[in-house]
C-alpha cells in the first residue's frame, strides 16, 4: 500500500493529474492508487502468465461494505490481465467536503447532486456547490482510469440486499433476459448490444441499458452507456459468493 494517508485529499488529487502523463515512460512512478473525494481505490496491476491469453479488463469494487464481492473480485484477479480497482473504503459511502457520498452515484454532477442532497439534508447551498465543483475538477481524471474506451470491457461487482433486484431495472432497460425468475437478485447489467447478445445465452437475469428511460443518477453504468463504453454489472446477492463466482466465470469464458 502508498503511503497516501500523509497528503491531502486536494493534493492527491493534483498529483494524480499532474503526473499522469509520466507514466507511459517512468512505469516505476506509476501510482499504486486512484480516487475522488473520500473514494480511494487500490490500483492493482494484472499479469497472467504469458503462455495463456487473455483479454486485458478493467474490474472494480466501489462500495466498500460489499465484502463478497471483494472477496470474490481479490480471488479472481490474480488469473486476468488488466488492472483492477478495489475501494479502500469498508462502508458504502464516503466523505466529501465535510458530507457523505455514494461513490457510485458521483460520475455526473447531477447525479451527485441528488445524493449529497439526500445524504447531507443540512448542507448550504455552498456547501453543497463546493462538493460539486470539487467533483467537476476531477472526475474525469478517474472516468479515464475506470472507463478506458474502445473495445476494453470493464467488470464491476456489486452486492445487493432485498431492497433491490433486476426487477428493479427492467422498467428503464433496452432489453431483457430473465432466466431465473426466482433468483432475482442475480443479474448481469450490461451497456453494450453485443455484450448484450453474449450474454442473454446464459443461464442467468440480464438486462441491457444502453440508453436508460430515467434521470441520470450519476453512476458509473449510466457514464459507461453515454460514452458508449463496455460495461457490465455483475449484482448477486451479500453473501452468495459460488453464484458471483460462477457468474463471472460464464462471462470470462463467453465475452472476447
Amino acid at each position: 500500500m502508498s503511503q497516501q494517508g500523509n497528503y491531502s485529499r486536494r493534493e492527491f488529487l493534483l498529483y494524480g493529474s499532474i503526473f499522469t502523463p509520466l507514466y507511459s515512460w517512468m512505469p516505476w512512478f506509476r501510482p499504486k492508487e486512484i480516487g475522488l473525494a473520500g473514494a480511494r481505490f487500490q490500483i492493482v496491476r494484472l499479469k497472467a502468465p504469458r503462455h495463456v491469453k487473455l483479454p486485458e479488463r478493467r474490474y472494480l469494487l466501489i462500495h466498500g461494505n460489499e465484502q463478497t464481492a471483494r472477496e470474490v473480485l481479490e480471488k479472481h484477479i490474480p488469473r486476468r490481465r488488466g488492472r483492477a480497482y478495489i475501494v479502500e473504503s469498508k462502508t458504502r459511502n464516503v466523505a466529501i467536503e465535510n458530507g457523505t457520498i455514494d461513490p457510485n452515484r458521483m460520475f455526473s454532477r447531477f447525479g451527485a447532486e441528488a445524493n449529497l442532497k439526500k445524504l447531507n439534508p443540512k448542507w448550504t447551498p455552498d456547501q453543497l456547490a463546493d462538493a460539486l465543483d470539487l467533483l467537476d475538477e476531477k472526475r474525469e481524471h478517474l472516468l479515464h482510469a475506470l472507463l478506458p474506451g474502445g473495445s476494453d470491457l470493464t467488470i464491476a461487482l456489486h452486492n445487493n440486499g432485498e431492497g433491490y433486484s433486476v426487477n428493479d431495472e427492467i422498467p428503464i432497460s433496452d432489453l431483457r433476459s430473465i432466466k431465473q425468475q426466482d433468483n432475482p437478485h442475480a443479474f448481469f447489467l450490461c451497456t453494450d448490444p453485443d455484450d448484450f447478445q453474449v450474454l442473454s445465452a446464459s443461464p442467468y437475469n440480464v438486462v441491457l441499458q444502453q440508453h436508460v428511460r430515467a434521470p441520470d443518477d450519476g453512476s458509473l453504468s449510466r457514464r459507461a452507456a453515454a460514452r458508449r463504453q463496455r460495461y457490465v454489472n455483475l449484482e448477486v446477492k451479500s453473501g452468495d459468493a459460488a453464484r458471483q463466482q460462477e457468474m463471472l466465470n460464464w462471462l470470462e469464458a463467453h465475452l472476447a
